[in-house]
């Protein structure tokens, strides 16, 4: 049996050194049970899983790993002012950092934490860091749940027009500008399927801002997304047991996105909540734990057969 959140231990976060930089890391639960390491998608501190949904993993017999990436929360901030037009035209000369070293990141943290393999669950960029761990260092990897993400493929995935538009704002000057940016993205980004919580989203947005504020990082972590190559050859040859989870209301990663990355990986489950949006809303935790759960459970069997 798992640690229920009763009897969890929880560690404060604190500092390692992984792939030669340091990122800040917080472990819940018991460490007997299996690792669970999550990665968060751009500009989202390790707060963005809400501590309720660790809870819930916890009780269902995971050992969780929340982490801030690169260039955001309290790990380092990595030097470079990219030029998103140039790179987003394929002009890589600006970009400070890629995908593929978030992924290096992520397996450092496992190494810094002692940890041979764990499971790995990522939103969003998270879902394609993830997808990248999966790809280079298979050994490493139990299971894989890439949720509100995509393949790379410019031609899947694609956002609203309006969505991707509000989401590119400059931030504000002023913390009250910030803290309401982000509770306007919020309400554009959630789903028709569950109701939005305006006081928990502002509560959110403020704890985020006081923890750390930082907008240049993020401009960093979203060119690192823009000049991803497509992974769709790559993951095809993935035989990591597979779920992939998105919401038929995401407005920043479009449904086939999630639907192409299934189609991809050879077995992966598709698990489809309607009415989610971008983001992982309370009501739908319930569907997205259970898909978890069986998904890592297919890591016990046979080397090889992820049936």
């Amino acid at each position: 049996m798992g640690s229920t959140p009763h009897d969890m231990r929880n560690e404060v976060p604190r500092s390692v050194l992984a792939n030669g930089i340091s990122l800040c890391c917080a472990t819940y639960g018991d460490p007997a049970d299996p690792p669970l390491l999550m990665i968060m998608g751009q500009g989202t501190q390790l707060d963005g899983w809400d501590r309720g949904f660790v809870d819930e993993l916890i009780g269902s017999g995971f050992f969780v790993i929340r982490f801030d990436n690169r260039d955001v929360g309290l790990s380092q901030r990595i030097d470079g002012n990219p030029d998103l037009a140039a790179i987003r035209g394929g002009d890589l000369s600006t970009l400070p950092y890629t995908l593929d070293d978030m992924a290096a990141d992520v397996v450092g943290l496992l190494d810094a934490l002692g940890l041979d393999r764990a499971h790995l669950l990522g939103a969003s960029m998270g879902g394609m860091i993830a997808q990248l761990v999966a790809i280079r260092w298979p050994e490493r990897v139990l299971s894989l749940c890439s949720i509100m993400s995509s393949t790379g493929d410019r031609a899947v995935g694609q956002p609203d027009p309006d969505t991707i538009a509000l989401m590119r704002r400059p931030a504000p000057p002023t913390r009250e500008g910030v803290v309401e940016a982000a509770v306007e993205r919020s309400r554009a980004l959630a789903g028709s399927g569950f109701p939005f919580d305006e006081e928990a989203a502002r509560t959110k947005a403020a704890a985020a801002y006081d923890r750390a504020h930082d907008p240049a990082g993020r401009l960093r972590q979203q060119a690192a997304a823009i000049a991803a190559a497509d992974r769709t050859p790559a993951l095809r040859g993935l035989r990591v047991p597979t779920v992939v989870i998105h919401g038929t209301d995401d407005r920043l990663v479009g449904i086939s996105g999630g639907r192409a990355t299934a189609d991809a990986v050879p077995d992966a489950r598709f698990e489809v909540i309607d009415g989610m949006g971008h983001g992982i809303v309370r009501g739908a935790w319930p569907q997205i734990i259970t898909a978890v759960r069986r998904n890592a459970a297919r890591a016990t069997a046979i080397p090889g057969d992820v049936r």
